[in-house]
């Protein structure tokens, strides 16, 4: 099991930026797969970006080019930059890890999307974004 721990939300205006970080401990190995999901109000939860390496990462469609993750092996945080954020990105975001077994989807967003009972998640940060 992976314990993690999300941190950097906040409230900012339309068009500004956030940088989220998600540092993992527990039962961390290279055959972990990491990534950010989010709820907004009224809404249900979806999966904004995962990456499994550097040559396994995917996005949601709503944030392309204004999002990015990445990781830093050297200390186990997952990073989500968040970029030209609009009123719609608002939400608790939540970071979530499975062990790349558990996964039977090429793209691995929609792979940890679809086993969400067997993620592990952290305990969400808020993002607010007014317009």
């Amino acid at each position: 099991q992976v314990q993690l721990r999300e941190s950097g939300g906040g409230s900012v205006e339309s068009g500004g930026s956030l940088r989220l970080s998600c540092s993992a401990s527990g039962s961390i190995s290279s055959r972990v797969c990491m990534g950010w999901f989010r709820q907004g109000p009224g809404k249900q939860r979806e999966g904004v970006a995962a990456m499994c390496s550097v040559h396994s990462i995917s996005y949601a469609d709503s944030v392309k080019g204004r999002f990015t993750i990445s990781e830093d092996n050297s200390d186990n945080t997952l990073y989500l930059q968040m970029n030209a954020l609009k009123p719609d990105d608002t939400g608790m975001y939540y970071c979530a890890a499975v062990s790349r077994d558990a996964l039977f989807l090429d793209d691995v967003l929609l792979a940890m999307t679809t086993v969400q009972a067997l993620l592990d998640w952290g305990q969400g940060t808020q993002v607010t974004v007014s317009s």
